[in-house]
């Protein structure tokens, strides 16, 4: 399968990065783990939604992009007289109705200079139609490809469909050498309403459908040169007709056509259940805003890093006994039984790699060694040791 994308009248920062995005369907080395496991609901906390229950397209969340999109060759003119809300639904129509010398029109949002999420679970309840031309798509791009293009800045496409047929798509394209690209597919009645979304943390990207996992592509530390997913993106909405992926055959007599969406919506993990998430691969915030580092395992762990790289990643494990392990760069955390500061060199788990996962009810958690003490940041002025007594704001974390 091959398409294209142009992220084009996105605002004046993005103007200068107008390129196409061609996507070809193929496996580029990304695949999953072997121990990856899937995230759990309750391990997410809703951070934005639009439930569009109002009467017109809330401005403060989207924004239209207007014209045609050549790259992609397809065949419609974006407007924003095509996108309305009614009924508790965003409601993209395609018609047959020439603009500008296109004989078609459609429309295209983004959550771009709105919203931007980097990690977390981005789904929407969708009802397409079926349409020989049709090209619905729900999507991504990274926030940065004003200043670096695309495919440099990365794509996830949460859901695409074309024509007739039942198969999504689900992919993510990047940069490696030359554009990259790593997805998998599924089959739905796409006419009836459906839930996508992927789950999306530093370890991975999952992809499902209703719940239903049916695609992964592993990210771990940048494996790939995926680095570009490990950086803020933003949504998009469409509905294209005619193009690369769909072909050039459009059957009028399906026009006007409607794509609905009853909501679209941003969770980041959390642990508000108590619940750790065993499997996942996590980043630490201190009460200092600023990212645990387990230091490569060369010295004492610290918690004063601006921005979450290899080093500040963390894999969850379970430990057994109700308690967690954390793995960094194959190597896991110590407590160092709270006699010296917490290190990341161990290449078992025993009793000391063994912590509680407590959360807290402002929706933090923290970590209690062996030795029944708590982890504490330092507030990044110091190593970090594990020897509190009691919960205070350096010895509480965020995800």
């Amino acid at each position: 399968m091959k398409t294209k994308r142009l992220l084009f009248h996105v605002s004046a920062l993005l103007l200068a990065a107008l390129t196409s995005c061609k996507k070809d369907m193929k496996d580029n080395g990304a695949q999953p783990p072997s121990n990856s496991k899937t995230a759990v609901t309750e391990a997410y906390q809703l951070v934005w939604s639009d439930e569009f229950n109002g009467s017109s397209v809330d401005g403060s969340k989207w924004q239209f992009e207007t014209g045609p999109n050549t790259s992609n060759n397809e065949k419609q003119y974006y407007q924003a007289a095509n996108a309305t809300v009614s009924n508790g639904n965003l409601v993209i129509t395609a018609r047959k109705q020439s603009v500008n010398g296109w004989p078609y029109t459609s429309a295209r949002l983004n959550t771009a200079g709105r919203f931007t999420t980097k990690y977390g679970r981005i789904e929407a309840r969708i009802k397409l139609a079926s349409g020989q031309g049709l090209w619905p798509a729900f999507w991504m791009l990274g926030n940065n490809i004003g200043s670096v293009g695309w495919p440099q800045c990365g794509e996830i496409d949460i859901m695409e469909q074309v024509n007739t047929s039942n198969t999504i798509y689900g992919t993510m394209h990047w940069f490696s050498g030359g554009h990259a690209s790593y997805g998998g597919t599924t089959t739905t009645s796409f006419t009836d309403y459906h839930v996508y979304a992927v789950e999306w943390d530093a370890g991975a990207i999952r992809w499902y459908v209703d719940g239903v996992k049916y695609h992964e592509g592993n990210i771990l530390n940048n494996i790939n040169n995926t680095g570009a997913f490990h950086n803020p993106f933003f949504i998009i909405l469409n509905l294209a007709v005619g193009g690369d992926f769909p072909g050039q055959t459009i059957d009028e007599s399906k026009l006007p056509a409607s794509m609905y969406v009853d909501y679209v919506r941003v969770y980041a993990m959390t642990n508000n259940s108590g619940s750790a998430p065993i499997g996942s691969t996590i980043s630490m915030k201190g009460f200092n805003n600023a990212y645990v580092s387990g230091e490569n395992g060369t010295q004492a762990m610290t918690c004063n890093r601006p921005d979450a790289q290899a080093w500040e990643q963390f894999t969850v494990e379970d430990a057994g006994g109700g308690k967690i392990a954390l793995k960094s760069m194959g190597k896991y955390v110590s407590s160092e039984n709270g006699t010296q500061p917490i290190t990341c060199n161990r290449a078992t788990a025993s009793d000391w790699e063994k912590f509680d996962w407590i959360a807290n009810a402002d929706g933090t958690f923290s970590l209690r060694g062996n030795n029944g003490l708590y982890v504490s940041s330092e507030n990044g002025t110091q190593p970090m040791t594990c020897n509190r007594a009691t919960i205070s704001g350096w010895e509480a974390f965020r995800l």
